[in-house]
C-alpha cells in the first residue's frame, strides 16, 4: 500500500478531487495548511505589499494500493497544475499495515 501526499494549491482543489474521483480514488483526507514556498515576491494590492512566502494550500492524505499509486499521481498532476511555481508537491511513502476499525479486518481489502 502507498500513502500519497499532496500540497496543492487551495484554488485546484475542485479540480483535482473531480479528477481523484474519475479514477475511482472516493476517500481521502484532506485539510488546510500554510508553508513557506519558492515563491519569493511580494503582491501589492491596493497600494499594500502582502508576502506570498507563507502560502495557504491544501493538504491532501491518499492511502491506495500499490498498483494503484500512478493513476493517484497522475490524476493529482494532470488536474493541480498551472505550471506556475507555486503548484504543491506530492509525496509517496510506504504503508505497513492498514485495519479497519469496525471489524478489525487489515490488509489492502480495508481500502475498498
Amino acid at each position: 500500500m502507498k500513502k500519497i501526499e499532496a500540497i496543492i494549491r487551495k484554488s485546484k482543489y475542485r479540480d483535482v478531487k473531480e479528477s481523484l474521483h474519475n479514477v475511482g480514488v472516493n476517500f481521502f483526507s484532506y485539510w488546510d495548511v500554510t508553508g513557506i514556498g519558492n515563491e519569493k515576491e511580494g503582491h501589492v494590492y491596493r497600494g499594500i505589499e502582502y508576502s506570498t512566502s507563507d502560502i495557504q494550500r491544501r493538504c491532501l492524505s491518499i492511502v491506495v494500493n500499490d498498483d494503484f499509486a500512478d493513476a493517484t499521481v497522475n490524476a493529482i498532476i494532470g488536474s493541480a497544475g498551472t505550471d506556475e511555481v507555486g503548484d504543491g508537491k506530492i509525496f509517496v511513502s510506504e504503508i505497513q499495515e492498514s485495519i479497519r476499525i469496525r471489524t478489525g479486518e487489515r490488509g489492502e481489502q480495508t481500502l475498498k
